[in-house]
């Protein structure tokens, strides 16, 4: 179960921490690392919980795009539509690159999904590559659409 749990948050927390920061950097709201990171790992504490209890799959999505919506909401001066087009922005782009990740491993090594999905470490191996390419992402948002000053409220 511990090393169920340390590899959802390996992976997860910068999942979580790429998910947020390209919202954030969708919102023009200049990336504070400190606060992302931390808030990348509350969120993915929070969503591996919900997956343990005996709620229907899915449900974790749901609440953690909530959160980050509440979050920004909360923590900056962006408006709540935009909250929330910039969350479901970066699901959405998060959604993809699971996909596209997962489409072009398999098809490259010729395994079978369910015997990977059964193996705990490469299954999250799998999706490290998607969370280091959120980060990515949300840097060169960030670079291209100048972040406004005054947009924390921290």
């Amino acid at each position: 179960m511990l090393e169920k749990t340390l590899l959802f948050l390996l992976q997860g927390i910068p999942e979580l921490s790429g998910e947020l920061a390209l919202s954030l950097a969708l919102a023009a709201v200049p990336l504070r690392w400190g606060i992302i990171v931390a808030a990348g790992a509350a969120i993915a504490v929070l969503i591996y919980v919900i997956r343990l209890l005996p709620f229907t799959f899915g449900i974790h999505s749901v609440v953690g795009i909530l959160i980050m919506v509440l979050l920004i909401m909360i923590a900056t001066r962006v408006k709540t539509t935009t909250c929330f087009i910039v969350v479901f922005a970066a699901f959405a782009t998060l959604a993809a690159l699971e996909f596209l990740f997962s489409e072009l491993f398999f098809s490259v090594i010729k395994l079978d999904p369910q015997s990977v999905i059964s193996k705990n470490l490469l299954w999250k191996l799998i999706g490290m590559p998607q969370a280091i390419l959120m980060i990515i992402i949300a840097l060169l948002v960030s670079k291209y659409k100048k972040p406004r000053e005054g947009m924390w409220k921290l």
